[in-house]
């Protein structure tokens, strides 16, 4: 399966999607798809995971990439390839380019996270940093490959990727023939633009939803102009789809194929990584948990049963000390507190002892005595407190106002 320049913008097709799952027989997983109970009660319907997270490398992409190096003639092979990618997909193109015994440059931003940089180095990839961010890392690989005579292999705008990320699509149908709706995070999107035309071609009644981090929206726009436009400066915690210009391949796809594209907010992504994690017991990055948040800020809009596509599990462990923070945060099961208290001995200790009362768990304190509001007897305290959930967390703003300490909003 090999396109030339020409009929690059050609449709895929559903023949497409089943010689690329030939293809990656033996080399792309099929991953498994788990019942969610508690998104299932939530969502009225039953619920399904599909793990890509699961895949090697850790995402979907590998399916893509590799069907596209696969189907470069001998001459381009041995020209090796080149890839930009802040992790998944140079990742894929990695272990992809080993596979198949081909030379793989992959450019990376300067701060891409380092576990993904030593993965893609691991797979058998040459690293080049370069650019603080995508775009500029882009640019570097498309230089470096009309230069150097290297095929450029980009993570979403080709058919033959499209082709290998369809591949997802006809597992499904095998996995859950009653399905009902698809939901799955979208960034250039060629992963729903895969999964649709595999899906529609033997299901049209299935719903396709794709899901954007509202930050890094492009899609939206580019369905009311007909085409695609950029979003400048996206900025999501959700890197996988953390792209400003839909791609031209998979735009024409999604605009026939795919029924709508909602967006989410970061709360919702970093509370649905944390109820992936909690509840369904799998690590899945920002970008996998899309589909989660989409049913988490709608549950009553999906008509069941609803598969939520989890396309990658590749996430920095920063990252995640951070959005578990801010997920926890957002479910109100942290709380920020600033009281006045007479400066004396056993106040602090007399505080405490009401947050013990309330069940409250104390993360961390710290004094102000010297702000120009406070009196000359008086302290600020501010403290970091764990609680259970936004019910405790107003229990514990009734106990602090009767026990008679002063909140301060």
């Amino acid at each position: 399966m090999s396109y030339s320049t020409a009929d690059s913008l050609r449709p895929v097709t559903l023949d497409d999607v089943r010689g690329a799952q030939k293809m990656l027989t033996g080399v792309a997983r099929v991953t498994a798809m788990e019942t969610s109970r508690h998104l299932s009660q939530l969502v009225g319907s039953p619920v399904y995971l599909k793990c890509e997270n699961l895949q090697r490398t850790g995402s979907f992409k590998l399916r893509g990439a590799y069907v596209r190096i696969a189907g470069l003639l001998p001459e381009q092979r041995a020209a090796g390839v080149v890839a930009a990618s802040a992790g998944n997909h140079a990742q894929g193109v990695a272990l992809a380019s080993a596979l198949l015994g081909v030379h793989a440059t992959v450019f990376m931003p300067v701060g891409a996270p380092l576990p993904k940089i030593s993965a893609t180095r691991e797979y058998g990839a040459e690293v080049r940093l370069h650019g603080q961010v995508v775009d500029e890392t882009l640019a570097a690989a498309q230089e470096y490959a009309a230069e150097s005579g290297a095929v450029f292999i980009h993570p979403f705008d080709h058919p033959d990727v499209i082709a290998g990320q369809g591949t997802v699509g006809l597992e499904i149908l095998d996995q859950c023939p009653e399905v009902g709706t698809i939901v799955v995070g979208v960034g250039g999107g060629g992963l729903a633009a895969g999964i649709a035309v595999a899906v529609k071609a033997i299901r049209p009644d299935v719903r396709i939803i794709g899901v954007q981090a509202e930050g890094a929206a492009a899609y939206p726009p580019s369905l009311a102009a007909g085409r695609p436009v950029s979003v400048h400066q996206p900025v999501t915690m959700a890197d996988g789809i953390k792209v400003g210009r839909p791609g031209d391949v998979p735009f024409a796809l999604v605009e026939e194929l795919v029924d709508e594209v909602r967006t989410v907010g970061e709360d919702r992504l970093s509370a649905a990584l944390l109820l992936c994690l909690e509840r369904a017991k799998l690590v899945v990055e920002p970008a996998g948990a899309a589909p989660v948040a989409a049913l988490l800020a709608e549950p009553g809009g999906f008509a069941g049963p609803v598969v939520a596509v989890l396309s990658g599990g590749n996430v920095d462990p920063v990252l995640m000390q951070r959005v578990l923070r801010h997920g926890m945060s957002a479910q109100g099961r942290y709380l920020a507190v600033r009281l006045r208290l007479t400066d004396r001995p056993g106040a602090l200790a007399t505080l405490l002892a009401v947050l013990s009362g309330a069940d409250a768990n104390v993360l961390d304190i710290s004094h102000v005595r010297t702000d120009p509001r406070l009196g000359l007897s008086e302290v600020e305290v501010e403290l970091q407190l764990e609680t259970k959930g936004p019910v405790h967390c107003t229990e514990l703003g009734h106990a602090l106002r009767e026990a008679g300490y002063t909140v301060i909003d």
